[in-house]
């Protein structure tokens, strides 16, 4: 006999009546979906995920008292008692809101349109709730190019962080960050693809990210990346460059969101 899903609890942040409550009653209509919560600003937000340790959070970025970015820095790391936070996934009204890169630094794992349908929302907190990126690494590249470029790059993690990392998992972060899958990375190293997932996760886990989308997020900050480049910079015996028209942005044909499953 198969066994019910497990119940992703999911809470919903946004200070417009009308959304908030419109994305709650269509996520309960899921079975395995409960709306365990809802918040009209980025505080409540903080404080309802604290008492009731949701799965997942849907979180406007403009919102009262507290916005969505602060709200998804307090709740994208550890709880008070060590246990992992939800996963964080922005609403947003543009593909190119320059507060989605700073939700994405913050530790938010996507970002979805508000004009999304239905079946590509209940996909949406699935994949977040499986620990997987909403967006393929390819995707945010034109995001985070697209800000990184008017913002100076911190001047002192860049050495720190990367010194953790062996060249080869650096090796891995410049892919990871060019939008390659574990497969692509694979064939690119002449290596396994456990191999190569293997890498990801020891690189993932000594910068302290959370997934691929984040990894993409650090190598442009730290460097390894050029904003407004079609290539993730040098790398020692590997060929970087990215066909032209593989680095896109938003959604692909009908609005279906990038997803990544091979973290």
């Amino acid at each position: 006999m198969t066994s019910a899903p497990p119940v992703v609890r999911i809470v919903v942040a946004d200070d417009h009546h009308v959304v908030r409550t419109g994305f709650a009653a269509l996520l309960d209509t899921q079975p395995d979906f409960a709306v365990v919560g809802t918040a009209d600003d980025g505080a409540e937000a903080v404080r309802i995920c604290r008492e009731l340790s949701p799965d997942v959070v849907l979180m406007d970025v403009r919102m009262p008292v507290m916005d969505g970015i602060e709200a998804t820095r307090q709740l994208a790391g550890s709880g008070p008692d060590q246990d992992p936070g939800p996963r964080i996934l922005i609403l947003t009204t543009f593909d190119l809101d320059s507060y989605v890169y700073d939700a994405l630094c913050a530790g938010a794992s996507g970002f979805l349109l508000k004009d999304v349908t239905a079946e590509r929302l209940f996909e949406a907190v699935r994949v977040i709730a499986a620990g997987e990126a909403l967006l393929a690494p390819a995707v945010t590249r034109r995001l985070i190019s697209e800000f990184t470029r008017l913002r100076p790059r911190p001047e002192a993690p860049a050495a720190g962080a990367l010194a953790s990392l062996t060249p080869r998992e650096t090796q891995v972060l410049r892919l990871v960050a060019e939008g390659l899958s574990n497969p692509e990375i694979a064939a690119r190293l002449v290596v396994t693809e456990e191999t190569v997932k293997t890498h990801v996760s020891r690189m993932l886990t000594k910068l302290g990210l959370r997934d691929r989308t984040q990894a993409v997020v650090t190598a442009y900050e730290l460097g390894l990346v050029v904003p407004g480049s079609r290539d993730p910079g040098p790398s020692p015996g590997l060929s970087a460059a990215v066909p032209a028209g593989h680095v896109t942005i938003g959604l692909l044909a009908g609005g279906l969101p990038l997803c990544l499953r091979d973290a």
